[in-house]
């Protein structure tokens, strides 16, 4: 389907479209003296390009960003510092990340059929394709979860023993992960337990097949130190084509 196809499809969705920021990282793995969430690449901070993202496609969703309370500050003077604009919704963030995306869902108050996206702040390269894929899909079948299918190969190991996986067969989970409204809420009812890694294990837990829609290798997750320079480079590419 062409991203003008999408829009067209999008346009004409009468749910209403909600998007959670999950913004939570310490930057350890960073070696930053700030979370990764707040670096610059190419003079905005990570956090800015995200939302642009969302904002820029043409679900425009409402934006609901969840972050620690001792950031809430310093996040709005880097708005200040940036002139960043764009309407959203602060949330304070939970001890985990599945306690805040429920902190984020408990602000959004509308019907069951709504769409929700849940979005890592450090993925600051989602394409307006991949966001704009996900809501449409999650309209159509309750769940979308963003993926793409493995370039390496991959191994299933033990302290004893490692097996070969089949490649093809293995996918590496994305956000966006969106979900109709009601089937989110229901599935953030349960009861916190490590398995949760993401949305879609928490909603998986309810015994819903998790449907995936196509992702994006450049869909980086701003992680390590090189993955700036990556994410410099990508963006600078984006801004010329």
């Amino acid at each position: 389907m062409t991203e003008a196809n999408l829009k067209s499809q999008i346009s004409n969705l009468k749910s209403k479209k909600y998007a959670i920021i999950v913004a939570g990282g310490s930057g350890t793995r960073m070696q930053s003296a700030v979370p990764k969430q707040f670096l610059l690449v190419n003079g905005l901070p990570v956090l800015m390009h995200t939302m642009l993202a969302f904002y820029n496609s043409a679900v425009k969703p409402d934006i609901i960003l969840v972050l620690h309370a001792n950031f809430h500050n310093y996040w709005s003077e880097l708005c200040t510092q940036h002139s960043f604009t764009i309407p959203h919704t602060l949330v304070a963030g939970g001890e985990t990340r599945f306690h805040s995306v429920k902190n984020g869902l408990d602000v959004i108050n509308g019907n069951d059929d709504a769409l929700i996206a849940v979005h890592d702040a450090v993925r600051p390269l989602t394409s307006a394709f991949v966001i704009q894929t996900s809501y449409l899909y999650a309209h159509e079948h309750g769940n979308a979860v963003a993926a793409v299918k493995s370039r390496d190969s991959v191994r299933q190991g033990t302290d004893k023993q490692s097996v070969s996986l089949l490649r093809d067969e293995i996918y590496l989970v994305q956000t966006p992960q969106t979900f109709k409204a009601g089937l989110l809420r229901k599935a953030y009812q349960q009861t916190f337990t490590p398995q949760f890694t993401d949305d879609a294990s928490v909603v998986e837990q309810l015994g819903v097949a998790i449907h995936l829609t196509e992702g994006s290798h450049q869909n980086i997750k701003i992680t390590f130190p090189e993955d700036i320079a990556i994410a410099e480079l990508l963006l600078s590419k984006k801004a010329t084509e």
